[in-house]
Formats: C-alpha cells, sequence, structure tokens
C-alpha cells in the first residue's frame, strides 16, 4: 500500500514502385543453421526444431528434429538446462525455464534422433553438443525429452515455429498470383491471377485438372483473402489460344526464346484439399518429376480469384459488393495488421476466449471473420497480451469452415477453469500491399530505429528518398509509421534527429501529417498539400523508435465504483494540497484557513497487463522533487479525473498534474522492481498495479462548486499517448454519476472499450435514480 503522504502526479505521395511480392505461411520451425554443426551432420543441411505434444503452452513441448527428411525426437538421458537453454534459443527464447522427462506432453513418433546429448549451454544449436551421434539411440518414446521456455523472443527473431501447421516444406513452400487482367497488374493487392508455386529457382504452374472451390479457398487464405471468388473462365481460355496461335506463327529464333520463357512449368496436380487447412502444402497433391515440365493432360493453368476484405476492398477500389466483418469479434494489443488477442462480445460486452485447445482451425475462423486471411499462428498464454473482462469462451473446437467463432463449439467458463494470462491470440494472412518499399528509418543503432524517410515524388517527376517535418510528429504518426515497417509498436516519437544524421537524405518532403493511429500506412493520413515546415533542416525531421512489445495500462473500474465517497475536508488541512494546485480555482479566492473544500474520493489502481513494464518517458535528471509529498514526480501528466455533464463539458476536474510510478503490489510470482522512495526507479512492471488510495493527498476531484444533478465520472490514463502502450483504447474509464447535493453514486463503470458501441450510447443517457453501489 502507498503512504498516506504520497502525492499526485498527476503524398503525391509514396510510390511503392516494386514487381508484387506475395506472403506465404511460413514453416515451421525452419531455424538458422549451426555455424559449427557436428561431424555427422552435413554442412549444407538446415536443422530445422519444433516444440509438439499437448497439453502445452506455446513456449512448452516436446522437442521435435527435422532431420534427414524426417521429424524425430530426443532421448532424456543426461538431458539438462544447458540443453533446454540451446533449444530455447534455437527456437527464438531468450532462455529455458525448465525441461522434462518421461514423455510429459506426450509420446514422438519416428526416429529418436539424438541420445546422451550434452551441451555447455553456449552452443548456437543442439547440433553443435555432444551425443552419440544421429539416430543412435537405445531409448523409446517414453523417454522424450521436452522443454519449458522463458516466454520472451529474442529481439529481431524472425523465424517462428512455435505452432505447428504440419507443412511439409520440403515440397511446397510459397505461392502466388500472376496477374493476366492488364487492370489487375496496376493494383495491390492482386487478388486473381495464374496460380504459381516456387520452385526452384524460378516459379511453376499447377494443372487445373480436378481443381476443386475447395482447393481454392486454402490459397485464398493463404494470401490474406476470407474468401474464394468466381471469375470470367472464358478470358483465360481464350488469352490460353491466342497464345498458342501466336506460337505457331512466329518463327523468329528471338520470338521462340521468348515463348519458351513463356512455356508453363507444371510442378503440382491432382490437388485435393478439404478447404479448411491454412497451407496448400498440408493438402494430398502429386508432383511432377524432376524436370517439372510435364503436360497437364486436358486442363491449363490453375486460374485463383480471391474476394478481399473490407480493409482492402477499400485499397484496391475494383469491387462494387461491399465485402462485411464481424461486430462480434475483434483483434486487441496487436501491433501489425491481422494479429492481436482475440475477443468476443456477448450481451453488449467484450470479453476474451481461453487458449486450452486453441489451435489454426478455430484462429483461421476468427481471421477470415475479420475479412484477413487464414491464421498464420494460433497463440496461446497472452502472447498479445490479457484482457480485463469476462472470460466467455473454453475449449473452442471449430472446423474450419464456420462463419463465426460462435458457430464453433465451446464450453462455458466457470471461475476455476481459465485466467487471463490463457487469453487467446492470432495471427492472420494479411494480403501483401507493399506499404513497407516507400518508408525506410536511417542513422538509427538497430533496425527499429532511425530518422523516417519516405519514398515521394520531386518536381522532375521521378522517384526519391525524402524526409518528414518533425513539427507535428506525435505518438499517433509513429504508432503508423512502424506498423508500415512491420516493426511493431511506436516506443518513442522524435521531433529531432540529429543524433541520427548519417544519410545522405536532407531533403523535407512532407509536413503537416496528422494520423488517427489506426491506419496502415502514412499515405493514408492527412498531410500538407505543399510543404510548410518552419524547421525544415534535416535535423528537426521525424523520427521513431519501434519495440517487438509494450506496456498497456488499464484501470480498476470496479474497484473505482467500490471506493467512491464524499469528504468535505477543513481548508487548514488542505495547504499542501493548494500548493500542488489540486484544488479547484475558486479555492484561491476562500478565506484560508477556515471553511472546507467538498472533495470526491475514490481509489486508484493501475494495472499493467501488456508485455513491457510501463517507465516514464523522462530520464532520472529531469524528474521534480515535490518537498510536500517527499518524492520525486517522474511525468507532468498521467491521469486526468473529470466530472462531465450531459453534453459532455467539463464542470470539475482532478487536477492529477504528476505523479511518482511504482509497484504497489504484483500477482503471484512477480517481484517488485520500481519504488518512489529514496529517489529509486520508477515505473510499472508487467503483471504489477500502481494503487493509489481514496484516503492519500490529491486523490480526489473537487466539487464544491458542482451543483447537484447527473454526471458522468471520466478517468485517463497516459492522456498525451507520453508513454509507449499496445492499447491506447482501453485508457479511459467511465461511471454514471449521481449527486444529491450531500451524497454521491457510482454505477455502472467500466473501461472506456468494454462495452458494445450500442451498450455505450445507452450509458450516456443516465437510468435515474439507482441504489448505492458502495460495498
Amino acid at each position: 500500500m502507498m503512504m498516506s503522504g504520497r502525492g499526485h502526479l498527476s503524398l503525391l505521395f509514396f510510390l511503392a514502385v516494386c514487381s508484387p511480392r506475395y506472403l506465404a505461411q511460413t514453416p515451421p520451425a525452419t531455424l538458422r543453421p549451426s555455424p559449427s554443426p557436428s561431424p555427422s551432420q552435413p554442412q549444407t543441411e538446415r536443422l530445422k526444431v519444433r516444440l509438439a505434444g499437448f497439453p502445452r503452452k506455446h513456449n512448452e513441448g516436446r522437442v521435435e528434429l527435422f532431420y534427414k527428411g524426417e521429424w524425430g525426437t530426443i532421448c532424456d538421458d543426461d538431458f539438462s538446462i544447458s540443453n533446454a537453454n540451446v533449444l530455447c534459443r534455437q527456437l527464438g527464447f531468450v532462455e529455458a525455464t525448465g525441461w522434462t522427462h518421461s514423455a510429459k506432453y506426450g509420446k514422438g513418433q519416428g526416429k529418436i534422433w539424438l541420445d546422451n546429448v550434452q551441451c555447455g549451454g553456449g552452443e548456437r544449436s543442439i547440433a553443435a553438443c555432444k551425443s552419440r551421434g544421429w539416430g543412435n539411440s537405445d531409448c523409446t518414446h517414453d523417454e522424450d525429452a521436452g522443454v519449458v521456455c522463458k516466454d520472451e523472443r529474442i529481439p529481431g527473431f524472425v523465424d517462428t515455429n512455435v505452432i505447428e501447421a504440419h507443412v511439409e516444406e520440403n515440397k511446397l513452400e510459397e505461392v502466388r498470383l500472376r496477374a493476366v487482367v492488364a487492370a489487375a497488374k496496376k493494383r495491390l493487392p492482386v487478388t486473381e491471377g495464374v496460380l504459381e508455386v516456387k520452385y526452384k529457382d524460378g516459379w511453376a504452374q499447377v494443372c487445373d485438372a480436378g481443381w476443386t472451390a475447395k482447393n481454392t479457398r486454402v490459397v485464398c487464405g493463404m494470401l490474406g483473402f476470407p474468401q474464394e471468388k468466381k471469375f470470367n473462365k472464358n478470358f483465360y481460355r481464350q488469352t490460353a489460344k491466342a497464345n498458342a496461335n501466336a506460337k505457331s506463327k512466329q518463327s523468329s529464333a528471338n520470338s521462340r526464346l521468348f515463348l519458351e520463357r513463356q512455356k508453363n512449368v507444371y510442378r503440382v496436380h491432382s490437388v485435393a484439399c478439404a478447404g479448411t487447412e491454412v497451407h496448400l502444402a498440408a493438402c494430398p497433391m502429386e508432383f511432377n518429376g524432376p524436370n517439372g515440365t510435364a503436360s497437364c493432360r486436358g486442363g491449363s493453368p490453375v486460374v485463383v480469384s480471391c474476394m478481399p476484405g473490407p480493409l482492402f476492398v477499400r485499397q484496391h477500389g475494383g469491387f462494387k459488393k461491399k465485402a462485411k466483418t464481424s461486430s462480434t469479434v475483434r483483434l486487441k494489443g496487436g501491433a501489425r495488421l491481422g494479429e492481436g488477442r482475440v475477443e468476443v462480445l456477448k450481451s453488449g460486452e467484450w470479453g476474451s476466449v481461453c487458449d486450452d485447445r486453441w489451435n489454426l482451425q478455430s484462429a483461421s475462423v476468427v481471421c477470415r471473420e475479420l475479412g484477413f486471411g487464414s491464421a498464420k499462428e494460433a497463440m496461446t498464454g497472452a502472447r498479445m497480451g490479457q484482457g480485463v473482462g469476462p472470460i466467455y469462451m473454453n475449449e473452442v473446437k471449430c472446423s474450419g469452415y464456420e462463419r463465426s467463432i460462435w458457430k464453433c463449439p465451446f464450453k462455458n467458463i466457470t471461475s476455476e477453469d481459465c485466467q487471463h494470462t490463457e487469453d487467446a491470440a492470432v495471427r492472420c494472412n494479411v494480403p501483401y500491399m507493399g506499404l513497407e518499399n516507400s518508408i525506410r528509418l536511417g542513422g538509427g543503432r538497430t533496425r527499429y530505429e532511425g530518422r523516417v524517410e519516405v519514398l515521394g515524388v520531386d518536381a522532375n517527376g521521378t522517384e526519391g528518398w525524402g524526409l518528414i517535418c518533425g513539427e507535428t510528429w506525435t505518438t499517433k504518426e509513429a504508432i503508423v509509421a512502424c506498423r508500415q515497417l512491420g516493426l511493431g509498436y511506436a516506443n518513442q516519437a522524435n521531433q529531432e534527429t540529429w543524433y541520427w544524421d548519417s544519410s545522405n537524405v536532407t531533403e523535407m518532403i512532407l509536413s503537416g501529417v496528422k494520423c488517427t493511429g489506426n491506419e496502415m500506412s502514412l499515405t493514408q493520413c492527412q498531410r500538407h498539400k505543399t510543404l510548410s515546415c518552419q524547421k525544415a533542416a534535416a535535423k528537426f525531421a521525424a523520427g521513431v523508435i519501434c519495440s517487438e512489445t509494450a506496456s498497456d495500462l488499464v484501470l480498476n473500474a470496479t474497484l473505482v465504483q467500490q471506493s467512491v465517497y464524499i469528504e468535505d475536508r477543513p481548508l487548514h488541512m488542505l495547504y499542501c494540497a493548494a500548493e500542488e494546485d489540486c484544488l479547484s480555482k475558486t479555492a484561491a479566492k476562500a478565506n484560508w484557513p477556515y471553511g472546507h473544500r467538498r472533495l470526491l474520493r475514490f481509489s486508484s489502481q493501475i494495472h499493467n497487463i501488456g508485455r513491457a513494464d510501463f517507465k516514464p518517458k523522462a530520464g532520472r535528471h529531469s524528474w521534480v522533487w515535490h518537498a510536500c509529498h517527499g518524492h520525486y514526480h517522474s511525468m507532468d501528466i498521467f491521469t486526468h479525473y473529470d466530472l462531465l455533464n450531459a453534453n459532455g463539458t467539463k464542470v470539475a476536474e482532478g487536477h492529477k498534474a504528476s505523479f511518482c510510478l511504482e509497484d504497489s503490489d504484483c500477482e503471484e510470482g512477480i517481484s517488485k522492481r520500481y519504488e518512489c522512495a529514496n529517489f529509486g526507479d520508477q515505473g510499472i512492471t508487467v503483471g504489477c498495479w500502481d494503487m493509489y488510495r481514496h484516503d492519500i493527498d490529491c486523490q480526489w476531484i473537487d466539487i464544491t462548486d458542482v451543483k447537484p444533478g447527473n454526471y458522468i465520472m471520466q478517468v485517463v490514463i497516459n492522456p498525451n499517448l507520453e508513454v509507449a502502450e499496445s492499447d491506447f483504447t482501453n485508457n479511459a474509464m467511465k461511471c454514471n454519476c449521481k449527486y444529491d447535493g450531500h451524497r454521491i453514486w457510482f454505477h455502472n463503470c467500466h473501461v472506456g472499450d468494454a462495452f458494445s458501441e450500442e451498450a455505450e450510447r445507452r450509458f450516456d443517457k443516465y437510468p435515474g435514480q439507482l441504489n448505492n453501489q458502495i460495498s
């Protein structure tokens, strides 16, 4: 608990000219090769590692290795935490927290590749550790080893293999659509074209004999589209005939060479997807021989046409039909498009989904429902942060064809079933838009920071890189820049970047950039039509620092409702508060020290439910000592407390101008890291909360001048977005408030994004006299 003396703290524009590139699901468990593999492992082979088994979280499981074209396990003989550390780092986690023996996650199949493994702990690959050699084991699968990794990813680790897709990546890794229609070639995303699969150093075709709509559905899902679409088959048949006629008429060597390059190379045929797969490689299919040039009897290359989700219909502009997305499912807390914690709406209130049995099929239903493709990853263990509302679903078992997650079988939650540490999340396949090609960072120490450089058009009409004026650059613009770059959350927005001056790009080409924070790219934000920047030197250009993780603060709304009361406090006890500007302006005209002020008091408990500690933006050197309350204030404005009337006009405010931040208490197993006393570090640890009790000085709103009536109480945390968070929409809390001149009632206190839009509209109309909710 806090001491009672604690105070208040209180673009003719971006053009990305590039050849279309298409994203396919990254095969699971593709890892960097060991720098010094053991003699028994060929230098050319890339060792792949994955976690498997059930039941388990995303960061634990039976260890399986892919060697000589086959998945196998590791025996637990001589296994140690050093072995586990090496394996966890190969999987992209910072370290291991434990390991398991005796097939805790179930028995594996196939070979037991390694036995009596002994690592020092510093090896880059399990293949570099001592062992009996590949395939030499005297164990059974009853002795399969597992690992438990710390749920913290290595910064910048590209490969992801914590969820199995059962993809045979040695057969088929990447697909794309090659646009044929002239209009389609000029637009991104490409939604229709000839299906091609990556083959050797080029691309090959798929034979359309026996091709079904279910196959098309899988391909569309891989490319980020929720469903398939009918197309004009005659157009492609006529195009094929025209090409054939052209071939017969051509005779020159150059023409023959050109047509040879255009010749269809068939690699895949007889594809038989069920339609629920998340990757084409998971479908039964046949492959042509090594030459891959076999003909497609009775058919031609597969053509696929997909329907983009609403976000991309607007971008594409080539569709008359308006696609719809669900109003009862949403993603929260993700940095990138198409990722986040899964939340569902029930009885007007949003809640989360428990991760028991959460898999790619269920995740894909959510992704398609929201206008994306199939799921690239089904994440467990609150990988996208924890929710704060109800948990509505558990053990969701979708087939993959449902139109909504609500149509899938699931179990209702009981209080002991799940906690928010088990909230399910998804990462969806999204269409390739090429947005990252028109933005880059220059001068930073890492790829996550630097001066923002954008691709624009100069006076001569050619493309060139330029800078953005930093004058109006804020966190919201930085959020969009980091999203466009694919680098996560905006940790900082910089209006001066002289310390990153290492680029030859010096011209300012953009100014007045203003974003809401929800845009996919800076091209969608407002901007000046002509450059207008008072500080046009390169050292005043906009910059960002991006981060893979961020904090997420949320106020305990229930505690506010339970702890509210009115106190008439004598003026002679408010000298310190007056000095700290905690009273309304009329207090200055009072007959000090006689009389009193009427204070609306309540407790404020602020939790960090994100994935990074919340730390003040200002360095310790700029913190201000407040002798009145005996500690340093690290932020000028951390929280706004306001009392609003029915039309939204502020009638009283809390003047919480400055704060000190510390861990008052934490969840079980988490240690406090921050405290205000003795010039200590300030902040709020993940899984901890900062508590301002109702009886602390300045923990109030001065309502001396407020008349009786119905009001809305509003609290906003981090109102100026000074510190990075994964979700700013849950920073506000509102309550219905009734004041009769003597007593006050709070009702319906809730976090700002907890209710549906309809319920929120009803909330603003105060329901009348209510029972006091104080407990």
